[in-house]
C-alpha cells in the first residue's frame, strides 16, 4: 500500500515510518507543517532547511506546508487530497496512546479518503525507546517544556543517560509534551545529519485555545 508519513522529523514519527516500511508500507513522502512563515515546523521549530535535509538523507520527499493554527486543519486535509490523487492511499503517525490525537488523525484522514495508520499504538512506551535506539537512531532535543524540564535538558542528545537523567513522572517519550526531538541518524538515513546548535532560546507562546506554555528551543542550523 502506498503510504506517506505525518512527520514532525522526531523519534516517535521516526520509529513510526521504521515500522511502517518493515510492514511493506510503500513510503514515498513526508508531510510535514510549518508555521506561518513557512520556515519553521509547526511542532519542533526545527528550520526548513534541515528537514529538506533530513528529507534527502531519507531519500523521501517533503511536503512542507505553512498554516496558522487557525487554519492548520484544512490546509492539512488539502494536502491529505492532494496525495490521495497521487494514488497514495494511507498516512503514518506516530503517536502512541493520546486517543485526541488519534480522533483527529482519523477525522482529517478520512476527509480526504486516506486510512490513518499508527504502527506504534497502545505500546508501552519505555519499550518502544529502547526499540528506537536500539535500532541505531540518533536524535537531540530541540525542545523542553519548562513546566517539566530545566533549561539543561535543551540540546542534549537522546540516549540512555538522558532517559536516566529525567526528573521522576517525566514521560521517557515526552508523549505528554515534555519534550521533542530531531533525528538526524540512524538505520534508515544514507548519511548522517550534520547539524550545530545556534542558541538554546526560550518561547512563551499563546495558543488558539488561550492556553500558553514556556518552552526552552535549541535552533539547529546546518
Amino acid at each position: 500500500m502506498k503510504a506517506f508519513c505525518s512527520w514532525s522529523g522526531g523519534k516517535d514519527s521516526c520509529l513510526a515510518l521504521n515500522r511502517a516500511i518493515k510492514n511493506g508500507y510503500e513510503i514515498s513522502h513526508l508531510l510535514t507543517m510549518f508555521d506561518e512563515t513557512g520556515e519553521r515546523s509547526r511542532s519542533h521549530a526545527v528550520s526548513l532547511r534541515l528537514m529538506r535535509a533530513q528529507a534527502e538523507s531519507l531519500g523521501l520527499k517533503l511536503i512542507a506546508p505553512a498554516a496558522s493554527w487557525q487554519d492548520y486543519e484544512k490546509v492539512f486535509i488539502e494536502e491529505l487530497r492532494k496525495l490521495k490523487s497521487q494514488n497514495i492511499e494511507a498516512a503514518i503517525f506516530g503517536d502512541i496512546d493520546l486517543q485526541a490525537h488519534r480522533d483527529w488523525e482519523e477525522k482529517v484522514c478520512a476527509a480526504a479518503d486516506i486510512k490513518a495508520v499508527l504502527p506504534l499504538w497502545n505500546e508501552d512506551r519505555l519499550d518502544l525507546v529502547n526499540e528506537f535506539l536500539a535500532s541505531g537512531f540518533r536524535s537531540v532535543v530541540v525542545c523542553t517544556n519548562e513546566k517539566y524540564l530545566p533549561k539543561e535538558f535543551c540540546g542534549r542528545v537522546f540516549d540512555e543517560q538522558f532517559i536516566e537523567d529525567l526528573p521522576e513522572g517525566v514521560d521517557a517519550c515526552g508523549e505528554n509534551g515534555e519534550f521533542h526531538t530531531f533525528v538526524f541518524d540512524g538505520a534508515l538515513f544514507k548519511n548522517p545529519v550534520p547539524y550545530k546548535i545556534d542558541e538554546i532560546y526560550r518561547h512563551a507562546p499563546v495558543y488558539p485555545s488561550g492556553e500558553s506554555g514556556s518552552f526552552y528551543y535549541a535552533k539547529l542550523i546546518l
